[in-house]
């Protein structure tokens, strides 16, 4: 089957393919799951999800390789994320090979809308898990849906690879010292909605969170984690237990350090220091990298490498990874899943 898209010009919205995954747990298990063409979640009025926020997400994304063929990006990373945020929230883990089975089951029904090699697009996939079923009272659902969709999504940066400005939240935490940032759950993302709407309202691409406890140290920026570029060849990002722990973030630590012999830290990044940073950006999923032009904080715009143009190192991390993720490059072992 082929699909006449508008490949070039594709943006990040949600788009309503043929198939999905879902699978369902109850009596105390998980059933085999199927592929569906029904794209509606049918759940309880009462559902835990919907009330008490038990709900978690991932994302990640299939490649259109030079040779025609498709290939996953790390998904064994993002099941484990998953699994911890499960822990967290008390719900049951969705077994690794599980969820890299139905990533690929997902990838494979829809294949026809895997963007060609070449046009910047990826089809972006969304594992959600939600508690369900008939509870009112707080605690944890007795029943659970697992379910992953997709859709086709263009490169994240139409003008190319550019900085942008970012501005320091002082008042607005993205969460709560020993609550839910390391977790993937729409709460913390339900709360950066209104200051990600200030930021963008006065110029800004997004918010820089500084840690909750002392709002001294930065964490992650936007829905992002943040890194830094020292004059002393230092790729630094935050270690908080506040931050989500990115699968993009610690890929580029590792590059970093193999491919252009950076010395990777993780550990404070405190905000009244970023004079020791010449390139800045912040990482995930959407965007890969999204260089940093400057950091607005009390009044001032402290500017790392350019507002114009981006930095020499964080082009070549950006370029590796991308490489890797498309097949232009080999990739460390492990990190591609080839989808049959």
């Amino acid at each position: 089957m082929s699909v006449e898209l508008d490949w070039e010009n594709l943006g990040f919205e949600y788009r309503k393919l043929p198939f999905r995954y879902i699978a369902y747990y109850k009596d105390g298990k998980w059933d085999s799951g199927h592929l569906t063409e029904d794209g509606t979640l049918h759940i309880s009025e009462s559902s835990p999800a919907l009330h008490y926020g038990q709900q978690a997400f991932e994302g990640l994304k299939a490649y259109r390789t030079k040779d025609g063929s498709v290939q996953l990006f790390r998904p064994d990373q993002n099941a484990e994320r998953l699994q911890r945020t499960a822990d967290r929230l008390l719900m049951p883990q969705v077994p690794t090979e599980t969820f890299v089975e139905a990533c690929k089951s997902v990838v494979k029904a829809n294949e026809a809308y895997v963007p060609p090699y070449g046009s910047g697009g990826t089809l972006y996939l969304r594992p959600l898990l939600i508690g369900v079923g008939d509870i009112i009272g707080v605690k944890p659902a007795e029943e659970y849906i697992f379910t992953v969709f997709a859709m086709p999504v263009g490169n994240y940066f139409k003008g190319g690879l550019a900085p942008t400005n970012f501005v320091v939240s002082e008042d607005f935490d993205r969460a709560a010292p020993y609550g839910t940032g390391a977790a993937k759950v729409g709460g913390n993302y339900a709360a950066s909605l209104l200051p990600g709407e200030k930021a963008h309202g006065a110029g800004f691409s997004d918010v820089i969170y500084l840690d909750p406890a002392t709002h001294t140290k930065i964490e992650e920026v936007g829905s992002a984690n943040f890194f830094g570029i020292t004059k002393d060849n230092e790729f630094v990002t935050p270690l908080s237990p506040s931050i989500l722990p990115s699968i993009t973030k610690y890929s580029l630590l590792q590059l970093a350090e193999e491919r252009l012999g950076l010395k990777p830290v993780e550990g404070d990044v405190p905000i009244d220091d970023l004079d020791r940073f010449i390139e800045a950006g912040a990482c995930g999923t959407a965007a890969v990298i999204s260089p940093i032009g400057g950091i607005f904080y009390k009044d001032k715009l402290h500017v790392f490498y350019s507002e114009t143009e981006v930095g020499p190192l964080t082009k070549r991390l950006y370029d590796e990874l991308v490489g890797i993720q498309f097949g232009d490059i080999e990739a460390p072992e492990g990190w591609i899943v080839k989808v049959d």
